[in-house]
């Protein structure tokens, strides 16, 4: 090879992780991207139950209004029992319409430890939530193993639990650099305005305690996000995911952070409203960069459970069990609400809090592997032992 061919070669790589080799391109179209989003994300105000009058008593300050076309901040009907958030008007509603996009609500694990770290192990493990938990086996790992040249990659700082297994998987990271929690000139402007004041101290005292509170909910932000990329950064780089899975890899995860909201979470607009926006921007990104192959890919959203029913008193809501998992694809069957479903009332609520997990993922995830790789029994067995697929018939 010439010099300037193994330079142009060595250009169009990406700066990627590799303990070991690039892999080749499978055989099979098909391809696969897990988006996890950590920190619990709360579909109650993405997929709105606006047909339950529950859901607006559980919620007086943080509720979305009911679908009304002449009011830009209602939700968007989806059918006679649901909507969508009008953050994601103009990104995922043309995809429903278009039967690129469906849900799965009442998704998750039967873990019941209300812990990001534990539930988010469980789903990266993709094991029986019963017996031992091998921590050197996850299931996009085991299905690298029965793909065989499936050319799997992680878009994350380091490789995740569920890859763990598969041999040599390249990582690349997405994540920039985040910004501090204050800006001193601010601090400096504030503490000069009560210079010889007899509030001096007490604003002294005041901002260096909200420095120490914003730094501990900063750590626990981060703790719960486990380093993932926040949605303005999967926003940017949406795109170049594409790019790679088009040309290179057909096995993908990235998980996304800042969906822990216990405090001011906002309803039409705010905190929430802003991921989701982000989010669903580039998903259309990734969507559009990936051009035609994007016909034989499905991408699955998911977190590691729910927030609470009800708000909370910090116009937020806690950590909760079941969840919505969104499921995309160019040749999808989508535009439907699909899986096990039932009205919600008090009543119907799990523990008098959450949604109750109806659809179990492991079950969701076997049912849309099968038909994607022509999976036998056997084959499945080894990705999520003792699972029986679900098959919505969505691919």
């Amino acid at each position: 090879m010439r010099r300037r061919d193994l330079l142009r070669l060595a250009a169009t790589l990406p700066a990627l992780t590799v303990a070991g080799r690039l892999f080749a391109a499978p055989a099979s179209p098909a391809r696969f991207l897990l988006i996890f989003l950590r920190g619990g994300y709360d579909c109650a105000n993405f997929l709105i139950p606006y047909a339950s009058s529950y859901y607006y008593e559980s919620r007086p300050h943080i509720a979305i209004p009911r679908p009304d076309a002449s009011a830009p901040t209602g939700a968007v009907a989806l059918d006679a029992d649901w909507a969508l958030a009008p953050a994601v008007r103009a990104t995922l509603e043309p995809l429903y319409q278009q039967r690129q996009l469906a849900f799965v609500p009442f998704a998750g694990t039967d873990d019941l430890s209300r812990s990001h770290f534990e539930t988010q192990d469980s789903i990266e493990l993709g094991e029986p939530s019963r017996g031992r938990r091998d921590f050197g086996s996850g299931f996009m790992g085991r299905l690298v193993q029965v793909l065989g040249s499936s050319g799997p990659i992680a878009f994350t700082d380091a490789l995740p639990l569920t890859f763990r297994g598969g041999a040599d998987i390249p990582n690349v990271s997405l994540k920039g650099v985040g910004k501090p929690a204050f800006d001193e000139r601010q601090t400096s402007l504030l503490t000069g305005m009560y210079a010889e004041h007899h509030l001096e101290s007490a604003v002294a005292d005041g901002l260096e305690l909200r420095q120490e509170v914003a730094l501990t909910m900063a750590d626990e932000m981060r703790a719960a996000n486990r380093g993932a990329i926040n949605t303005k950064g999967f926003a940017l780089e949406a795109e170049r995911m594409g790019r790679l899975m088009k040309e290179q890899y057909r096995l993908g995860f990235v998980d996304v952070g800042g969906w822990d909201t216990h405090v001011n979470e906002g309803g039409a607009k705010g905190a929430l409203a802003n991921n989701l926006d982000n989010l669903s921007r580039g998903l259309v990104s990734f969507s559009q960069a990936l051009g035609e192959p994007w016909r034989s890919t499905v991408v699955v959203v998911v977190s590691e459970f729910g927030r609470t029913f009800r708000e909370n008193g910090n116009n937020g809501t806690d950590h909760g069990h079941g969840s919505v998992y969104w499921v995309l694809g160019g040749a999808l069957n989508g535009g439907r609400i699909a899986g096990e479903q039932l009205a919600i009332e008090r009543k119907t609520l799990f523990q008098d809090r959450d949604y109750p997990v109806l659809n179990d993922y492991r079950a969701v995830l076997g049912g849309l592997f099968r038909p994607m790789w022509g999976l036998s029994a056997g084959e499945l067995e080894r990705v999520f032992p003792q699972v029986r697929p679900l098959d919505l018939k969505l691919v």
